[in-house]
C-alpha cells in the first residue's frame, strides 16, 4: 500500500479521518493501524474508500495494489 498517496487523497478530500473511520465501520485507532501498515485493508474497505474519496481505478490500484502489481 502506498500510504503517502492515500493520506494525500484523504487530506485533500476535506473529510476527517474520524469520519472516514466511521464510514468504514472502524474505530479511529483501527483506521490508523491500517494507514500505518500494521493491519491490511479488507477488499470491502478498499471499495468503500475508493467510493468515499472518488478514486479512479488507476488511483485505487496505485494506492492499494502497487506492491502486488508489476506496472
Amino acid at each position: 500500500m502506498n500510504a503517502t498517496l492515500l493520506l494525500d487523497k484523504i487530506n485533500s478530500s476535506n473529510i476527517s479521518k474520524s469520519d472516514i473511520a466511521e464510514l468504514l465501520g472502524l474505530t479511529r485507532q483501527g483506521l490508523y493501524n491500517k494507514l500505518s501498515g500494521k493491519k491490511d485493508f479488507k477488499a470491502s474497505e478498499v471499495k468503500k474508500l475508493a467510493d468515499i474519496l472518488h478514486l479512479t481505478s488507476e488511483e485505487r490500484d496505485n494506492i492499494f495494489f502497487a506492491d502486488y502489481v508489476d506496472i
